[in-house]
């Protein structure tokens, strides 16, 4: 975890009960998820064999982070961030519903999963927006990283470890279950976050501002976090005006700009590789739907790794190392996917991968937490995902593509040698904001008690 504020000192206190109670809502939704990754490109696969309009899927689940984002980041200032999150479970777990009718039913179609799956983005794009500005409400400063932590591991077990094999167990049974399952989750997620207490209550409409030329660790102001303007200030000028501080922050913050363009290039390799892996796991390996599920699960548990090795790491060699050995690895890995003679290697490197990109995360998430203000992050924090998510269905598109010209492994080759461009862009940005990420060694031995 990377220090940058003086207040934000870290603590050994115990996380709250309230935070307890959003952490078991985030894993109901995981498994749900888990399961739905895994069913819904089995299902397109069913219904046709074409890598394009299999990862056109794929790439409709997050082309809501481009259009939407910036508007779902001002609606998480101005809205009490509770409700949002828990009306857009509510969407979800309506959505799944029909999708769990349509296969079970054998009406489902193409053009129906790319629907489905662009509403489930949208409403996605709401609820993380949300959810990531509304820890700092739960958790105090110094408990970020422990929280971020705890956070990425139960969704990662969950939603890629424990809810893939699930939902492709599943899915061999009835293809309709697993999005059952996933509504199911939602709802009871959904249950959990409309009473959930915090630990301070929003106040009157932001103040804009923008960031100073001080060190980030002076950077972090005592601002109260807004929940609601209320939807009567819902006007075009107004939230024109909001998205637009939330934009000008961000492109004034050297550091953080950065890091969200390094995030898109990274996860525009991550869908470049993944939208048509469903057809290279069961096609070119032969995997049954199971198989696949647990395939998924192999990232996921590197991820579980991660998390375990994150403090240790970051305490042991400093944030910014951790970043850059973060990017090589991933990098290495995704390479020695595309170039693995069977599918026991393949799982192996995706676990490595998943290990150098949950310290990824939960350094550069704490980060953001820890330093923008709160009545900003969630505009921020949607300026930072639509560029670092936006790409993820660009992605999916020069994967599908690629798949159909070339050939399945093409794409996983093609995401290595982006991911090694983007170190050579990276490690100058990193280098420069060494004495601001040089603190994340000092942090994690603080945090470690």
């Amino acid at each position: 975890m990377v220090t940058t504020t003086a207040s934000a000192v870290r603590t050994t206190e115990p996380l709250p009960r309230r935070y307890w109670r959003l952490w078991t809502a985030t894993i109901s939704s995981g498994l749900g998820d888990g399961a739905t990754a895994a069913a819904l490109p089995l299902l397109a696969v069913s219904l046709t064999r074409d890598p394009r309009l299999v990862a056109a899927v794929s790439t409709a689940a997050y082309l809501p982070w481009l259009l939407f984002s910036l508007v779902a980041g001002a609606l998480a200032d101005r809205i009490d961030r509770r409700r949002l999150m828990w009306v857009a479970q509510a969407v979800q777990a309506t959505v799944v519903a029909v999708i769990a009718l349509a296969a079970g039913t054998h009406l489902a179609r193409i053009w129906l999963l790319c629907a489905a799956a662009l509403l489930l983005g949208t409403a996605e794009t709401v609820f993380d927006n949300a959810a990531q500005s509304v820890l700092p409400q739960v958790v105090s400063p110094g408990q970020l990283q422990n929280a971020n932590a705890a956070q990425y591991a139960g969704q990662t077990v969950t939603e890629r470890f424990v809810g893939p094999p699930i939902g492709g167990l599943l899915f061999a049974a009835s293809a309709g279950l697993p999005f059952a399952l996933d509504a199911v989750s939602f709802l009871v997620s959904a249950a959990l976050i409309v009473r959930l207490p915090l630990r301070q209550q929003p106040s009157a409409a932001p103040l804009r501002q923008q960031p100073s030329a001080a060190p980030l660790r002076q950077q972090r102001q005592a601002t109260p976090v807004t929940a609601s303007r209320g939807l009567a200030s819902l006007g075009l000028a107004s939230l024109i005006a909001d998205i637009t501080e939330g934009l000008r922050w961000l492109a004034n913050h050297r550091l953080l700009r950065g890091l969200a363009a390094i995030v898109g290039v990274n996860n525009l390799c991550n869908q470049l590789a993944w939208s048509t892996m469903v057809l290279l796991a069961t096609g070119t390996f032969g995997l049954s739907a199971r198989g696949y599920g647990i395939l998924l699960a192999a990232q996921a548990l590197g991820g579980v790794a991660g998390s375990l090795v994150n403090r240790r790491l970051v305490r042991a060699i400093g944030a910014r190392s951790a970043l850059v050995a973060a990017l090589i690895t991933t990098a290495l890995a995704y390479l020695g996917a595309g170039l693995a003679p069977d599918i026991v290697l393949v799982g192996a490197l995706f676990a490595l991968s998943g290990v150098a990109s949950m310290v990824w995360n939960v350094v550069t998430v704490s980060l953001r937490q820890d330093i923008v203000p709160g009545n900003l992050l969630g505009r921020v924090n949607s300026a930072y995902r639509m560029i670092s998510w936006g790409t993820i269905s660009l992605g999916g598109v020069l994967g599908g593509f690629l798949a159909h010209w070339l050939s399945l492994r093409a794409p996983l080759v093609a995401a290595s040698g982006l991911r090694l461009a983007t170190l050579l862009a990276a490690v100058p940005l990193l280098v420069a904001a060494g004495r601001d990420l040089g603190a994340g060694r000092a942090a994690a031995a603080e945090s470690d008690g």
